[in-house]
């Protein structure tokens, strides 16, 4: 399946985060927060608990709505509500902490739900790219088993594979692999790793800093709501710019 689905003109933004505020009551979430990520560029999300990375990437398919700002995907701001959004989430891939896998349905079934009852893609075609797809994240075994019949990493595979599905045109990832067992992690950060190298664009909140060292184009470091520096992984992990993103990088590459 190529990646190559998106309409954006070569140059410009696929997703472009303009001046975004989120407020919870008195508490700012976001505070005028703005990216942008280029068609195939792979932005790592990184930066201490509670600065804001998965409220951001949660804005950006509207599963948080936003106090003000723009956000705009592929040219296009993200709709309110109603079938238009419905039709920008489509084009949206997102892959939690959680699996959010339906416990009563096959592996199969999980991802071929969407592409048939959103995309009215045929039986017959989502099962065939259900296949490719499942194969593709090392999971295509499993594919007539329930969810609980595989292991953690696996039900990750699974999600990612029903992701893909939608044949999204950016990739948001938000802690997937915070929930799992040491020995599975790798095994999920491999696909997302070859993900990246076919192109996918991909934005990232993880943990995970040889992730980020190998698969980024760039890194965004958040404090307290805001993007306080962004830089090529090479370049921020060995020359932080500042105070706060040293002070957090000598405390988790250290151990």
């Amino acid at each position: 399946m190529s990646l190559e689905n998106s309409g954006v003109p070569a140059g410009e933004p696929l997703v472009v985060v303009d001046h975004v505020v989120k407020h919870y009551g008195d508490f700012v979430a976001l505070n005028d927060v703005s990216l942008t990520v280029d068609k195939g560029e792979v932005v790592v999300l990184i930066g201490p608990s509670g600065s804001g990375k998965s409220t951001l990437c949660r804005t950006i398919n509207r599963l948080e709505t936003i106090t003000s700002g723009d956000i705009r995907i592929d040219g296009e701001s993200l709709p309110q509500e109603g079938r238009k959004l419905a039709a920008l989430r489509a084009e949206v891939g997102m892959v939690f902490q959680s699996f959010n896998l339906f416990s009563h349905k096959t592996i199969l079934d999980n991802v071929t739900l969407a592409p048939v009852k959103v995309k009215r893609m045929p039986k017959k075609e989502a099962e065939d790219l259900a296949h490719t797809l499942l194969d593709r994240v090392g999971v295509g075994a499993q594919a007539d088993k329930y969810p609980a019949q595989l292991s953690g990493g696996q039900q990750q595979r699974v999600a990612i594979a029903r992701a893909l599905a939608m044949q999204p045109k950016v990739m948001l990832f938000d802690e997937p692999t915070s929930a799992l067992d040491p020995e599975m992690i790798n095994e999920v950060l491999d696909v997302m790793v070859r993900l990246a190298a076919e192109g996918m664009t991909m934005i990232v909140v993880t943990h995970e800093m040889g992730f980020a060292r190998k698969a980024a184009d760039r890194v965004a470091f958040m404090s307290d709501g805001e993007i306080l520096e962004q830089a090529p992984p090479e370049e921020f992990f060995s020359r932080p710019r500042t105070d706060r993103a040293k002070d957090f990088l000598s405390k988790i590459l250290t151990h």
